[in-house]
């Protein structure tokens, strides 16, 4: 599935980038004239085999907001037009890039903070390091967030294990259909 999922990869990431620019660009627009400091966010993130890569979303917290987990901020740090952006996952939409460039799939574990040792050493230890880390995947269709580390790497392995082209379109429809 390698070859075809990249070029699925590629192909819908380039497509849905032209789609969305215009929203993407709106929400720029509205995260710079809401609150001060860059509408990207670049985090470092784990990625395949435990490579660190810059992840990119749209800004959704108040700038000076510690690095932690999305499950671990608090909840008075995401400004009002970033609780819109999460609402409709249109948060994301810059992890397109990250698509582009190699560094993530459409579709497969979420990648998670270098400081979440559980989760990786969890993810090792069944084999998800290995693949590409995911805008979206099982675990967040299933509504399993990283605040539970076993059961997330679970899921992801779970995936790993199913992985198909039929599975990946079911999961990124779950997704739009979700919010």
């Amino acid at each position: 599935m390698g070859a075809a999922k990249r070029t699925f990869d590629l192909v819908l990431a380039a497509l849905l980038l032209l789609i969305t620019s215009p929203i993407l660009l709106l929400a720029i627009l509205a995260i710079r004239l809401s609150s001060p400091g860059p509408a990207i966010f670049s985090q470092t993130r784990v990625g395949r085999n435990g490579g660190l890569f810059r992840c990119h979303k749209l800004r959704t917290m108040y700038l000076g907001t510690p690095s932690l987990p999305s499950h671990e901020a608090p909840a008075s740090s995401v400004t009002v037009v970033g609780k819109v952006l999460r609402r409709f996952k249109l948060d994301e939409l810059p992890q397109l890039w990250n698509v582009l460039k190699g560094e993530m799939s459409l579709v497969g574990p979420r990648p998670c903070l270098p400081t979440q040792t559980e989760l990786i050493e969890r993810r090792k230890q069944l084999g998800v390091s290995s693949m590409l880390p995911g805008i979206t995947g099982l675990a967040q269709i299933r509504g399993i967030d990283m605040s539970v580390p076993m059961l997330c790497a679970e899921t992801d392995a779970a995936y790993l294990e199913a992985a198909s082209f039929g599975l990946d379109v079911r999961i990124l429809l779950g997704t739009i259909y979700r919010t």
